[in-house]
């Protein structure tokens, strides 16, 4: 076995699990799950059949990956944060087909309890603060925060915020790591270490 588990845990056959993967307590995943390298799965996590997360996530406690989540390399996914599926959940009517994909993009961040709604993207190095609702696609680096979900900023891939208006252009050099960044026509791209 390539990966830690919790003797608690629930595994099921057909799961795929990467080498270096740490999972704990109470832990279930369905046998259709993808769990890629050096992945964490906290205490109470449960991972659903057609799910795939990507190397280097950490996904902590009482969190559940249902069905059509794509995690991106790298995504942090905080404590009791929620995914759903179905857009117009109802007990007495079965809508299994008509479950909508979710794609979490490389590097971001899903703070904690907040609501991720189906159906919608998260771009790259995205941060979601905790408790937002967020109910449509995110741009790259945006920072959204709020009921329902509303971008007050721009995050570095480091983890800061970036002093740069939403609208507009400019330029900013992370003091951290040198990446430059950006903003022109309200998109925010990396350029790499500035020389």
């Amino acid at each position: 076995m390539s990966y830690t588990a919790h003797s608690s845990a629930i595994l099921d056959e057909g799961s795929q699990i990467g080498k270096g993967s740490r999972i704990w307590h109470f832990v279930h995943v369905c046998g259709g799950a993808r769990i890629g390298k050096s992945v964490s799965l906290g205490q109470n996590v449960f991972v659903g059949n057609n799910v795939f997360i990507g190397d280097k996530c950490k996904i902590q406690n009482n969190v559940s990956v249902y069905d059509n989540v794509t995690l991106e390399e790298g995504v942090f996914c905080g404590p009791s944060m929620v995914f759903t599926n179905v857009y117009n959940p109802r007990s007495l009517i079965d809508r299994k087909c008509e479950y909508k994909n979710t794609i979490v993009k490389r590097g971001a961040t899903l703070g904690a309890n907040c609501t991720i709604l189906c159906g919608i993207t998260i771009g790259e190095f995205a941060f979601i603060g905790a408790g937002a609702v967020v109910n449509k696609d995110v741009p790259a680096y945006s920072l959204i925060v709020g009921v329902p979900g509303k971008q007050i900023g721009w995050m570095s891939e480091f983890g800061e915020q970036i002093p740069l208006s939403l609208r507009g252009c400019g330029r900013y050099t992370c003091p951290h790591t040198g990446d430059v960044y950006e903003l022109c026509v309200d998109q925010l791209k990396k350029h790499g270490v500035s020389k």
